[in-house]
């Protein structure tokens, strides 16, 4: 660590518990924990929604999330256990017992709410209070794959998550008593990530249809602890929104790709042309890939956004303009975003083995060598970018990790047979690699400005890669394209010293990053991401994601796995 580089302590505040047992893939689970048959298992894997009214946290939790993205966003639904964890998919009891049950999302668990109290250092469960409360607050709790977005405001506190059935169910509490307030089922919409407080309002970002597929909308708090769950749509966009914060006096948001894998047009403009492949400005990129987005000022016209700002929001970046292949574009999301020293910073996130599989599926790789390629060439990890003065001719945007050049396929290449080619990314990274120089780095999953201080926390898959590599070219027919079985192929190795999710920290909009803690922090390095994250003075707040859930030994000498919740304060400070 540089000397001039501050010191942090870390408190573990909470962490999941064994809530489950197994006994192998496709069988009753025995009664407990504890488990007189087979072993504990922790299902509980994200805080995956964190908001804070004055000495409380309230928190909502995903379970099983790795096996729900793998199954139902990689289609790749085959039961798999290993050391670390177990995803049963249609072998689950939860489907045996279910059959409308998509089996992609076979290892859905029920989420749960709680709150901590800062001021008594105390958890207090509130997943009864609604589940009690009446047979439809129980049936939407127990059909809500897991509570991704938290908000508070004027006493109350929201916890919402996508649903089974393509909606979002949202649950309020009074913040003061602690009081269930109710809930609500919203089936014009998909999916529901993050909300915001600008200027004395609420706004949530979300998306229509399965993921968020069909385009995304801007919604105003317009309730109260009365009539918690009143909205009114004040943006509308061609991509589901990801995340928003406020900077230069306008509601900043960041989107999903839309089609998730690339339109049609991408594909044929992928096998057209040399060079910088496929890449058009951003004024002419295609709305629905991943991008951010930018509303009209705050104080133009009523206080806050309105519905008269439906069709008024515009598009300032694309992920587009600065991937070369524009099928891999397509597989782009953009996630945290953050005002920090007059800039808007913001950053990309990949979905492991997406771009991959979505590549493999356009252009299938004739044999393990080109399979081995397309491993490798297609990976992405995050892309760090700020920007300011937008939609003015001032207007600059800037790479600060990421790629001066980057691979992108090219269907016409070697006399028609195709390959890979080196383009232009239009941009010349100021500090450094993707990822922070760590291929793993997949999400950037949050960012908040803490003490003068822009901290960004990431998404590292390196410790799934060892055993998702090997079967993603399996997948595609080429066992030796990851594992090094041919002679002339060397197997790809990973060294556990990149295994746990990074934090990274800015200490002004001049110089690079410093890392904070690049192992999942506290020494538990199945921690893989920092999912959630909430600034308090020169506090941080963070929500852990860990979804190993079969190690539950606290005897071994492997951490173990499930969500925690950790305070991090400067040494001194």
């Amino acid at each position: 660590m540089p000397l001039d580089q501050p010191a942090f302590e870390h408190e573990l505040l909470a962490k999941a518990t064994p809530d489950e047992c197994f006994n192998g893939i496709g069988l009753p689970y025995p009664v407990g924990p504890p488990c007189a048959e087979g072993q504990a298992k922790v299902n509980q894997a994200y805080v995956w929604s964190l908001a804070q009214a004055n000495d409380r946290l309230w928190f909502g939790t995903g379970a099983n999330v790795n096996c729900i993205v793998t199954g139902a966003t990689l289609s790749l639904p085959t039961p798999r256990i290993t050391d670390d964890y177990v995803c049963e998919f249609a072998e689950s009891q939860v489907v045996k017992e279910n059959p409308i049950m998509p089996v992609t999302v076979g290892d859905h668990r029920q989420p749960r709410a709680y709150v901590y109290d800062l001021s008594t250092q105390t958890l207090t469960e509130k997943t009864a209070d609604i589940t009690n409360a009446s047979a439809d607050d129980l049936s939407r709790l127990r059909r809500t794959l897991g509570l991704r977005a938290g908000g508070t405001h004027q006493g109350v506190v929201l916890l919402a998550g996508p649903a089974l059935g393509m909606s979002v169910n949202m649950f309020a509490f009074d913040t003061a008593t602690g009081e269930y307030l109710g809930s609500a089922n919203f089936t014009q919409y998909g999916n529901i990530r993050h909300f915001l407080v600008a200027d004395g309002v609420l706004y949530a970002g979300v998306g229509v249809g399965a993921n968020g597929r069909d385009g995304g909308y801007i919604l105003r708090w317009a309730g109260d602890r009365d009539d918690p769950f009143n909205f009114v749509e004040v943006g509308q966009l061609p991509a589901q929104v990801a995340d928003l914060t406020m900077h230069e006096g306008r509601v900043f948001v960041s989107t999903w790709s839309a089609a998730g894998g690339g339109s049609s047009a991408a594909r044929t403009a992928a096998g057209s042309a040399p060079g910088r492949i496929g890449v058009v400005p951003t004024e002419e990129a295609d709305p629905s890939v991943a991008g951010v987005w930018m509303s009209p000022r705050l104080v133009d016209g009523s206080p806050g956004l309105t519905p008269d700002d439906l069709s008024q929001w515009t598009q300032v970046w694309s992920a587009a303009s600065y991937e070369p292949d524009p099928i891999i574009a397509g597989t782009y999301g953009l996630g945290a975003l953050a005002s920090y020293g007059g800039y808007l910073y913001w950053g990309t996130m990949h979905v492991p083995m997406k771009s991959t599989a979505t590549i493999a599926e356009a252009f299938p790789p004739v044999d393990e060598f080109a399979a081995r390629a397309t491993l490798e060439r297609s990976q992405r990890a995050v892309s760090i970018f700020r920007g300011k003065r937008f939609g003015t001719r001032l207007e600059n945007v800037e790479l600060l990790y990421g790629e001066r050049i980057l691979p992108a396929y090219n269907a016409t290449a070697n006399d028609g047979a195709g390959g890979w080619q080196w383009a232009r990314t239009g941009y010349r990274p100021r500090y450094g690699h993707i990822g922070f120089g760590n291929i793993y780095n997949n999400y950037t999953w949050t960012m908040a400005v803490s003490g003068g201080r822009l901290f960004i926390g990431t998404m590292d898959w390196s410790y799934l890669a060892k055993d998702l590599l090997p079967e993603a070219a399996a997948q595609m027919g080429f066992r030796g394209a990851a594992t090094g079985l041919t002679d002339e192929l060397d197997p790809i190795t990973i060294d556990p010293q990149l295994y746990g999710g990074d934090l990274w920290m800015f200490d002004s909009n001049v110089g690079r990053a410093t890392a904070v803690d690049t192992q999942g922090l506290g020494g538990n390095y199945l921690n893989y991401g920092f999912r959630t994250m909430i600034a308090d003075g020169s506090t941080l707040y963070l929500g852990m994601a860990n979804p190993m859930n079969l190690r539950t030994d606290p005897t071994d000498d492997v951490p173990e796995g499930g969500w925690e919740l950790i305070r991090l304060t400067p040494v001194g400070g």
